[in-house]
């Protein structure tokens, strides 16, 4: 099974930037497909987006399309996040998850992926 690790979260004003990075280990990134999930106090995780195993297909949530980018590079086993234009209502906390899934499927549904990582808290405000 693959372990992950993310890393980038901090405080970022509201119209700021960030970007995260998830690092698989265990087995190789690319047998998976990639996903980042995020999940503020009292609510529900939310999926945001998703990565194809081939690279080529990534879905996003309503939420976040236009501002967010999800990429991810084989060669270094990781997976990014960078987030634009954040707001107050984008605070909490990130984590990445993998999949094994079909090559070009980016899945946003929770229950097709198998590992996850901690997580990494990520605060918008002045």
């Amino acid at each position: 099974q693959v372990q992950l690790v993310e890393s980038g979260g901090g405080l970022v004003q509201p119209r700021g930037s960030l970007r995260l990075s998830c690092a698989a280990s265990g087995r190789p990134m690319g047998d998976y497909a990639m996903g980042w999930f995020r999940q503020a106090p009292g609510k529900e995780r939310e999926s945001i987006p998703a990565i194809s195993r081939s690279g080529t297909n990534t879905r996003y949530a309503d939420s976040v399309e236009g501002r967010f980018t999800n990429s991810r590079d084989d060669a270094k086993n990781t997976v990014y996040l960078k987030m634009s234009s954040l707001q107050p209502e984008d605070t909490a906390v990130y984590s990445c998850a993998a999949g094994i899934r079909n090559w070009d499927y980016a899945p946003l549904n929770s229950a097709d992926f198998d590992s996850w990582g901690q997580g990494t808290q990520v605060t918008v405000s002045s």
